[in-house]
């Protein structure tokens, strides 16, 4: 039985066992589709990566996704924590100082940066006001009332987010959401005060569960409330309070890209047997 190297790495962490676990399954050429799916559900983290060799010349190397019901394009702390276990296996990018990824969205950059890693946020496939009849649904699923919305969004970057902003920080702690979602994927974020450390708590909600640190979500929101002009152009915000995690995510806007990062801790590293 062949075994390959596994990492688990610990994404958007501000201490140890704090972020959000991705599994990354690396030398991955050989496994089928259906392999991959199944190790994912039998992993059962909100995602796990394969690392397979680039098909485009510009690409350090490829990543497929899963979650464990299915494939995605993209996603944000899929993206920090496989290009960590790509460093940890002793590479280095072909051109330049940027790592360049692989993945069904396309080439996504990602840089180091004082001990973070940040992926360039890709463009939004739908960035669009919702209805307000999408915002009353959504708003019933979160646990919120429809008059505390302060404005409604999609953030789709691949996951297909609809985005809430409720009043503040507190108002996006106390939303209580109800079991369920009914395959919708949604997200809260509230402002800080002005002048505290964080500029505001984001909530993500993904057909049945609550995600510790979301990176994709979070590079909507920032792309949103950057245009909007609610949010300076390097900050850091916060996610997991509610489901005992404490994330740090980093903004970093430079006015052609928005690059969301974070800490990548490496937590476990062996052989997974396939």
């Amino acid at each position: 039985m062949p075994s390959l190297p596994f990492f688990e790495v610990d994404v958007f962490a501000s201490g140890p066992f704090s972020g959000n676990p991705l599994a990354v399954v690396a030398e991955a050429e050989d496994l089928s589709t259906e392999e991959m799916a199944r190790i994912a559900a039998w992993t059962n983290f909100s995602e796990t990566t394969f690392l397979l060799r680039p098909r485009r010349p510009e690409a350090d190397y490829r990543v497929r996704i899963f979650t464990p019901s299915g494939e995605l394009p993209f996603a944000g702390h899929p993206t920090l924590g496989t290009a960590r276990a790509w460093l940890a296996l002793g590479h280095e990018p072909a051109a330049g100082a940027e790592i360049v990824q692989e993945c069904e969205a396309g080439l996504i950059p990602v840089r180091r940066e004082a001990g973070l890693l940040l992926f360039a946020t890709p463009p939004r496939l739908r960035a669009d006001p919702l209805t307000p009849g999408e915002t009353a649904e959504i708003a019933a699923l979160a646990g919120v009332a429809v008059e505390d919305v302060v404005a409604a969004a999609w953030g789709d970057n691949g996951p297909g987010w609809r985005i809430l902003q409720l009043p503040d920080a507190d108002a996006v702690r106390a939303a209580n959401p109800v079991p369920g979602t009914g395959g919708l994927k949604y997200g809260l974020v509230g402002l800080e005060p002005a002048g505290g450390e964080h500029a505001y708590e984001v909530r993500a909600i993904s057909v049945d569960r609550e995600d510790p640190v979301t990176g994709s979500l979070n590079g909507a929101v920032a792309q949103w409330l950057r245009e909007r002009g609610l949010v300076p152009d390097r900050y850091t915000a916060v996610q997991g309070s509610r489901v005992g995690r404490d994330g740090r995510i980093r903004i970093v806007d430079e006015g052609r890209e928005i690059w969301v990062g974070g800490r990548a801790a490496l937590r476990v590293r062996g052989e997974i047997e396939v």
